[in-house]
């Protein structure tokens, strides 16, 4: 079954909820819109063809300008804590909600418009996107789930020269994300600390309702919907410390009810392995540092569970947070397992990954690269490719003998191990300097072809694709840099 978007049908389970949770609006078009790029992987949720995206018709309902039959536009009133600091009204500030699609296959999926114009929780705020932070938002949203992270999808980006002013004038873009989901803790904030108790049940009944069905047959539906969102932010953070990525912002108001990766803004991969990399210069403090992630994301989800408590034992509460360490441990060693292509995990191969970490963090080794070339050792070869990645080479040998021996002792047959990791360990990220190019020929000469050949690679990342080699090369020196702030 395929679909347009003017054939879309719509259900719109979230706007059947009482106008507490949002406030109906339209968004505020641009002038002379003009397509950028398209997710054909993202079509495909709403059994849409990209041809269908591409018909010139379609431009201004992919930017707001004009309705898709069936939507219901709304800004959702959400609250949160905002680098530790609680702010008791956020809420959409530059995306609106259009409704929510079935596809042929029974699922259900949001559609958002990011940069769709002012609301009224835009806080002083023009209620844009520039094209600079849609291509980024467009670009990680398809690649992470081609790195088979839990995240929002991207269906398009639509530009428009109308200026908006960052720090310098930039031209306006509008991304249409898509989610099951886009409730997030702050949802529930907002409520707890209006004394709003009745609406925080109603949110949770909605959310388990249509989420989290398993929840309703439990003594208490609430505390398991706690247990379920602490596993899957849990297995989450695993996957972002396994593959490198910075997510820049943990806010509680940035942290998704259904475990997704969710607002893509001043995030970046690990280049040279930091543990204590900070990819938000507007992150003073390091709050938000790589190895920051999983603790943020208890803290986070302790101010969720405050905002439960009505609902919950607070025993079993405590003992829901208290289950988030020992399974981000599961699942990150479950990752690097696979990473160092360990068949089975044994004692002191927990001390094998720390004193490689070590290694890549004092020779500023390439993280993505270094796995990646983990991938190819092979056991009946005196020296490794990944030898050349670290400065101190004698340091690496002598960590690479004690890898070898591990790997025969196991003796797995080299090319299944070798085939295995691969699919572990990406050759492809979305590195902050591959992003800018894509945003400069986009700017400067509206070329956006490279933002087409990045969103292809980077949708199986895990293959070798030899004519984008470059994609997987060391970053030039200078991609060092380049920040990315709030605004990016």
């Amino acid at each position: 079954m395929t679909r347009t978007l003017d054939t879309l049908q719509f259900t719109n389970r979230f706007g059947s909820l009482p106008d507490a949770f949002y406030t109906r609006l339209a968004p505020t078009p641009l002038p002379a819109p003009y397509a950028v790029a398209f997710s054909p992987q993202a079509a495909s949720l709403l059994d849409l063809t990209l041809a269908s995206l591409q018909h010139p018709a379609a431009t201004d309902m992919l930017i707001g300008n004009r309705p898709i039959p069936g939507q219901d536009t709304l800004a959702t009133l959400y609250a949160g804590h905002q680098f530790g600091q609680f702010v008791p009204q956020l809420g959409d500030g530059r995306a609106i909600w259009l409704g929510e699609i079935q596809n042929g296959r029974g699922e259900f999926w949001e559609l958002q418009l990011k940069g769709a114009g002012e609301t009224p929780y835009s806080r002083m705020g023009d209620g844009r996107a520039v094209l600079r932070s849609s291509i980024r938002e467009f670009l990680c949203s398809e690649a992470m789930h081609g790195l088979g992270i839990p995240t929002t999808r991207a269906l398009s980006i639509i530009g428009s020269n109308e200026p908006v002013y960052r720090e310098t004038p930039e031209t306006a873009a509008v991304v249409l994300r898509l989610s099951p989901s886009f409730i997030r803790f702050g949802h529930f904030e907002v409520f707890f600390y209006r004394n709003q108790h009745d609406r925080i049940q109603q949110l949770a009944d909605f959310v388990i309702d249509h989420y989290y069905p398993h929840c309703r047959d439990t003594t208490n539906p609430y505390q398991a919907m706690l247990d379920t969102v602490t596993t899957r932010t849990a297995a989450l953070m695993a996957d972002w410390q396994a593959v490198g990525f910075c997510h820049g912002v943990m806010n509680t108001d940035n942290m998704s009810i259904l475990g997704l990766t969710l607002d893509y803004g001043p995030f970046g991969f690990l280049d040279a392995f930091d543990a204590g990399h900070v990819c938000n210069h507007s992150d003073h403090t390091g709050r938000y540092a790589y190895d920051q992630q999983p603790a943020v994301a208890l803290w986070n989800l302790h101010c969720l569970a405050q905002a439960l408590i009505t609902l919950l034992d607070k025993d079993e509460a405590i003992a829901a947070l208290q289950s988030f360490q020992p399974q981000y441990e599961a699942a990150y060693l479950a990752r690097m397992q696979r990473k160092l292509g360990l068949a089975h995990w044994q004692a002191g191969d927990e001390a094998l990954l720390v004193e490689l970490l070590t290694l890549m963090q004092t020779n500023q080794v390439d993280y993505t690269r270094c796995f990646r070339l983990l991938s190819e050792v092979d056991t009946a070869q005196p020296q490794q490719a990944v030898r050349d990645e670290c400065l101190d080479r004698p340091a690496m040998d002598a960590w690479l003998a004690g890898y070898v021996s591990r790997l025969q002792q196991e003796g797995q047959d080299t090319a299944t191990r070798q085939a295995q990791q691969r699919r572990a360990n990406p050759k492809f990220v979305l590195r902050n300097h591959l992003a800018e190019q894509a945003i400069q020929a986009a700017a400067r000469h509206q070329d956006f072809s490279e933002i087409d050949q990045l969103l292809q690679v980077l949708a199986t990342p895990y293959d070798e694709h030899p004519a984008h080699e470059h994609y997987a090369a060391h970053p030039p020196a200078w991609a060092q840099t380049l920040s990315v702030s709030c605004s990016s």
